[in-house]
């Protein structure tokens, strides 16, 4: 049951799923629209199930984007109560005796087992104080109504999320999952790129930055895929030399894609995060202005050398390129185990066959 807060809340329950059935399960999915769309392509035969999500709407403008989120927190609340009510209908006339939630904050029941999945425990806004830590309680007060939270990330300094995942104070039931990704890597896959620039993120804020690229690599000589983030229209065009532009890839193309690349340019959303690690690749990251979150990952990675980020107000595709040329990206993947999240999954699975 993921969140419709873009797309990656859905894809990165892709591998969950999987291993849920592995392991025997019967799954059903929750989801709307696109999401239900994308999860039903990958499994067909799974019933979906139509639940509305939480429709959160952006600001136009990058530093009103916080405020706007805020605004719909009496409608989040809204959609919660519908939540509940809609589970309790669901776990009767499906015989459903566990229920995962990616970040819904209402699909909890004290008679079954239910997981609450984040990895966001600290909430980051534009404003800081007060307000981050009201809603860490808020947050810390819907999550303890769940039998356990997964959070996507490895536990220790060597993570992912930072402080959004690591605070001073866990809730209980609290499991690190490891990372969560739908691709896989691949041996001796041959270089068909230097780079790969992935565009997604809200209105107008993806338009930006795709106008920017696109203005910007037509000066520069070198082979380039640009992948719009734009489904449901086919657009395939050479907008320069060695320089090709679409709207949409698939999974399977995408994971050959960023592997056929020696580099990658994309959002600092977490699921793009966890996808460029699960493939060990390197990165420029323009995180989403006014997305707070997006923003503290950024600097925060950097920081640690795992990738190179620069703010999308200061982007220069050449500056950005030279710059990473001497940056001395360090891995990520060699100090983790990327298949953390399968035990997890076989053990929850398997306490419920229990008699």
């Amino acid at each position: 049951m993921p969140l419709d807060w873009g797309l990656g809340h859905a894809t990165r329950d892709i591998p969950l799923i999987y291993e849920m059935l592995n392991a025997g399960a019967q799954v059903f999915i929750a989801a709307e629209g696109k999401h239900a769309a994308l999860l039903k392509q990958e499994f067909p035969e799974i019933t979906i199930l139509p639940l509305p999500g939480y429709r959160i709407q952006y600001a136009q403008k990058g530093k009103f984007f916080g405020m706007k989120i805020i605004q719909q927190i009496p409608k989040i609340y809204k959609a919660v109560k519908y939540e509940q009510r809609w589970l309790k209908k669901i776990v009767k006339e499906y015989q459903i005796n566990a229920v995962i939630s990616d970040n819904r904050f209402g699909l909890y029941q004290k008679d079954i087992p239910t997981v609450f999945i984040t990895h966001q425990l600290l909430i980051k806004t534009p404003f800081g104080g007060w307000i981050e830590r009201t809603l860490q309680k808020i947050n810390y007060n819907f999550i303890r109504k769940y039998s356990a939270c997964w959070i996507p990330d490895f536990a220790g300094d060597n993570n992912l999320s930072g402080e959004l995942a690591h605070p001073a104070k866990l809730p209980p039931n609290t499991t690190y999952i490891g990372c969560l990704s739908r691709f896989e890597p691949q041996p001796d896959v041959q270089r068909e790129y230097d780079l790969l620039v992935l565009i997604s993120g809200p209105e107008p804020q993806r338009t930006n930055l795709e106008k920017l690229v696109l203005d910007q690599v037509k000066d520069l000589s070198l082979k380039a895929l640009i992948v719009s983030g734009k489904p449901g229209t086919h657009y395939h065009e050479e907008v320069a030399p060695g320089v090709i532009h679409v709207n949409h890839l698939d999974a399977k193309a995408l994971n050959e894609a960023m592997l056929a690349s020696d580099m990658v340019l994309s959002r600092s959303g977490y699921t793009t995060l966890m996808d460029l690690v699960k493939l060990n690749k390197k990165a420029i990251l323009v995180p989403t202005p006014g997305q707070s979150e997006q923003v503290y990952l950024g600097e925060y990675l950097m920081e640690k050398g795992y990738f190179y980020s620069v703010a999308q107000e200061k982007f220069n595709l050449k500056t950005a390129l030279e710059e990473v040329s001497r940056f001395p990206f360090k891995s990520f993947q060699h100090e983790q185990d990327m298949s953390l999240y399968k035990d997890v999954v076989k053990r929850f699975v398997q306490k419920l066959q229990q008699p």
